[in-house]
C-alpha cells in the first residue's frame, strides 16, 4: 500500500488556502482525513503529547478505517541527544502508546540533524534510541552523506530499522538519493530543493522548506516511490515543503500519480494551486 500525505497539518499559513474559512481545531485534521490516508504529526517533534489529546485525534480520523499517522520523535532524543536517563520518556509515550494501541501509528520517525555524522559513536546512539522505542515502528532519517554506504544499509536491517529516503537540496555533503528499504515498510520524506534557504539562519525555520515540486520533478520521484513499493508491502511518502499549503497541494498531485485517488478539493485550494484543479 502506498500512503500519501502531508507533514503536520497546524499551520496557520493554511487557513483559506488548504483549509476553508472558519475551519478550526480537530476538524482540520478530519478535513485531511477525506483528502489522505496519512499525516506525519510535526508537533511530537517539539514536545510531548498527552494521552488526551491522541484520543481526540482518534476520534477525529475514525470515519477512515485505513488512516495511518507517523510521528516524530521528541527532539531531546535526536537533535539535543541528552544523556540517559531522558525524563521526558514516559511523557512522549503517553500520547504515542494511545496511537499505537488503537493501530494507528504507522511509523515513529527518528529525524536527526545534518551534523549527525556516521561515526561508531552515533551508530551506538542509533541502538539506543531503537532499544528505548523497541515497541514502536521506528524510521531513522539522517540527512549527511557520510551515512550513504552499503555497511549503514545493512546494519539497519539487521535491527529492524526502517531507512528513511529522504529528496533535499544537493548542498555540501548533503545525503543523495537512494530507495532503501532495510525494515517492515518504506519512507520517503520530499523537503523540496530550496538549496538558497537550506543552510541559512532565519526566524523562521520552515523557510528551509518552502519549494513547490513541478510536475517534471513529481513524475521522477513518482519513479523512485515505485522502486520503494516493491519492496516493501507498505510505503510512507511524506511531504514536507509545507509553507503557504505546498505540501498539501504536491501530495494531492502524487496521489493522483501514484494511486489515481482524486478526492473532492475545497474551492480555495485550487484558487491557490491552478494545477490542481486538472487532478
Amino acid at each position: 500500500m502506498m500512503r500519501i500525505g502531508p507533514a503536520g497539518w497546524d499551520y496557520q499559513d493554511w487557513q483559506g488556502v488548504v483549509y476553508p474559512p472558519r475551519l478550526q481545531g480537530t476538524d482540520r485534521l478530519t478535513f485531511l482525513v477525506n483528502l489522505f490516508p496519512t499525516i506525519e504529526i510535526n508537533v511530537t517533534f517539539y514536545r510531548p503529547i498527552s494521552a488526551t489529546l491522541a484520543q481526540r485525534w482518534l476520534e477525529a480520523v475514525a470515519p477512515r478505517s485505513d488512516f495511518r499517522f507517523t510521528a516524530k520523535l521528541f527532539r531531546g532524543f535526536t537533535h539535543e541527544r541528552r544523556e540517559l536517563p531522558w525524563p521526558e520518556e514516559g511523557a512522549v509515550k503517553a500520547g504515542l502508546e494511545v496511537l499505537r494501541a488503537a493501530g494507528r501509528l504507522g511509523a515513529l520517525l527518528a529525524q536527526f540533524p545534518y551534523s549527525f555524522h556516521n561515526t561508531a559513536e552515533n551508530r551506538a546512539y542509533l541502538l539506543t534510541v531503537q532499544q528505548h522505542f523497541r515497541e514502536y515502528p521506528l524510521a531513522v532519517e539522517v540527512r549527511h552523506r557520510s551515512w550513504q554506504q552499503l555497511a549503514v544499509r545493512q546494519f539497519l536491517a539487521e535491527h529492524q530499522v526502517a531507512f528513511c529516503n529522504i529528496d533535499q537540496p544537493q548542498v555540501s555533503y548533503a545525503l543523495g538519493e537512494t530507495d532503501w528499504v532495510s525494515g517492515p515498510f518504506a519512507y520517503l520524506r520530499l523537503h523540496g530543493r530550496n538549496r538558497q534557504n537550506w543552510f541559512t539562519k532565519m526566524d523562521d525555520v520552515g523557510a528551509r522548506y518552502d519549494y513547490l515540486y513541478s510536475p517534471q520533478e513529481l513524475a521522477v520521484l513518482a519513479d523512485r516511490a515505485r522502486r520503494l513499493l516493491v519492496q516493501a508491502p507498505e510505503t510512507y511518502l511524506i511531504f514536507n515543503n509545507h509553507p503557504r499549503g505546498q505540501a498539501v497541494a504536491n501530495a494531492l498531485e502524487m496521489q493522483a500519480l501514484l494511486t489515481g485517488a482524486r478526492p473532492a478539493l475545497p474551492e480555495c485550494l485550487k484558487e491557490a494551486f491552478p494545477r490542481l484543479a486538472y487532478l
